[in-house]
């Protein structure tokens, strides 16, 4: 599992590389990690999904969906 701060990073990259397309980025990756039966990996990208509804609501005040 990354660390707090790579967490962190990727989210803001995952925003900066694919703006309002994040979330479909974000439940790609988990839906390709599902299938791969990669748990460790679906948990590392679920906590980027968090980060970036924070990083969001922070930025606009709105909260992706």
């Amino acid at each position: 599992m990354l660390n707090d701060w790579e967490l962190w990073a990727c989210a803001n990259h995952v925003l900066q590389t694919h703006g309002d397309k994040a979330p479909l980025h974000v439940a790609e990756q988990i839906g390709a990690l599902a299938l791969a039966g990669d748990h460790a990996g679906i948990l590392t990208w679920q906590a980027i999904a968090e980060r970036i509804v924070q990083l969001t609501s922070n930025r606009d005040g709105a909260r992706l969906q």
